[in-house]
């Protein structure tokens, strides 16, 4: 064999766990509850451990410490990193300094840790149960991190604690509540193993099933049925592109548990600083693929010349309103830059993106008559 085919060595402790929680889930779990029944107390705790544990990963190792998408309360930071070590997805550092190389090298076989690119099963799961070179942790890309304390006191003591959190808290709860295997089968092994795969489908799933409504540049898609199981993260392709907004689901219908979590903490003075992408970038992207999509409609079918050309001033248009929204973004941070700038031009400055935005809202609405037509 050669040996640039030969496949890294296995991790033994990851595929013992990964294989050992999901042995006990799919046949002890089950057999344990036909045979004794489970508590309404055993399944609220596997409920509620579960909700924290992903609350924990979305709004904490994810959103807050891996992209910085707002602040966070001290008080908040010390629940999220306790609560995160109970995941068993490894310290905040360690998680986010992958995350953001997955970010950075998205779909790239040899750098990113989880790539799409080398199939489903690898980007779930198999890229943890071998020590492959793209998966080696990368700590300098995390410098804010490591002078963060609670961040750097989690990934001291990460062990310790997630072996408190995992087995001990359980084996407490059970104890005390008078249904010790129960507990631990349910809020210790069942709601790891949920857990984790529900986690995982972000890297997979996410990255195979569903719309890519904002950009065709990597795998990321956004799929409203894993948004509902991953507390909001299914809206993946907006993410990747703008990997800085604190919401993955922008819209007030779309499901984001973690986006409502990080507001209900705005309000209780728990969080600040939320950051938002502004909503022309967003409408130039969604509109840019619109138009690629209308582009390739007109390519795949002989239609009449007038629909072409329609198509063709309607694209026109839209370079001229991002050429205006640039020259005003340009001349705002000049006037900034020395501090011109006054109440009245700070008012119409946002008047103009707001006629900006409109345009592009009724543009994108012509482009879906014309799409339809395109159809019939």
């Amino acid at each position: 064999m050669n040996t640039q085919d030969k496949k890294p060595p296995l991790l033994f402790s990851t595929t013992f766990m990964f294989a050992a929680t999901a042995l006990v889930s799919l046949i002890v779990v089950p057999w344990y509850g036909f045979t004794h029944g489970y508590s309404a107390a055993a399944w609220g705790l596997f409920a509620l451990f579960w909700l924290l544990n992903g609350l924990s990963i979305t709004a904490g190792y994810h959103r807050l410490w891996a992209h910085s998408t707002y602040k966070a309360h001290p008080a908040l930071s010390w629940f999220l990193a306790i609560w995160g070590a109970q995941t068993l997805q490894n310290s905040i550092l360690v998680w986010s300094a992958q995350h953001r190389n997955h970010h950075k090298y998205v779909d790239q076989n040899d750098k990113d840790p989880y790539s799409a690119g080398k199939g489903l099963w690898y980007s779930h799961i198999g890229w943890m149960l071998r020590d492959y070179p793209s998966g080696e942790t990368d700590f300098n890309n995390v410098p804010d991190l490591k002078r963060d304390p609670i961040v750097m006191w989690q990934h001291r003591w990460y062990w310790p604690l997630t072996a408190f959190m995992n087995i001990g808290a359980p084996m407490l709860l059970g104890w005390a509540l008078g249904e010790f295997w129960g507990i631990v089968l349910l809020a210790g092994v069942l709601r790891l193993f949920v857990a984790h795969h529900l986690t995982f489908f972000i890297n997979s799933l996410a990255h195979f099933w569903g719309k890519q409504t904002y950009t065709e540049k990597n795998s990321a898609r956004d799929n409203w049925m894993l948004a509902l199981l991953t507390w909001g993260e299914g809206y993946h392709n907006f993410h990747h592109l703008f990997q800085s907004d604190y919401r993955n689901g922008i819209r007030w219908w779309q499901y984001d548990l973690t986006k409502w979590f990080i507001n209900i903490c705005r309000v209780t003075g728990l969080a600040s600083g939320l950051r938002r992408v502004p909503k022309f970038r967003i409408l130039r992207a969604r509109l840019t693929m619109e138009f690629i999509r209308a582009q390739r409609k007109v390519e795949d079918s002989p239609l009449d010349q007038n629909w072409k050309t329609l198509i063709e001033q309607e694209y026109l248009q839209f370079k001229s309103t991002i050429q205006e929204w640039q020259e005003l973004q340009a001349e705002r941070a000049n006037e900034v830059s020395e501090k011109l700038i006054s109440r009245w031009q700070k008012t119409a400055f946002h008047t103009h993106v707001k006629e900006l935005e409109y345009r592009l809202k009724m543009q994108r609405r012509r482009l879906a008559l014309i799409s339809v037509s395109l159809v019939k």
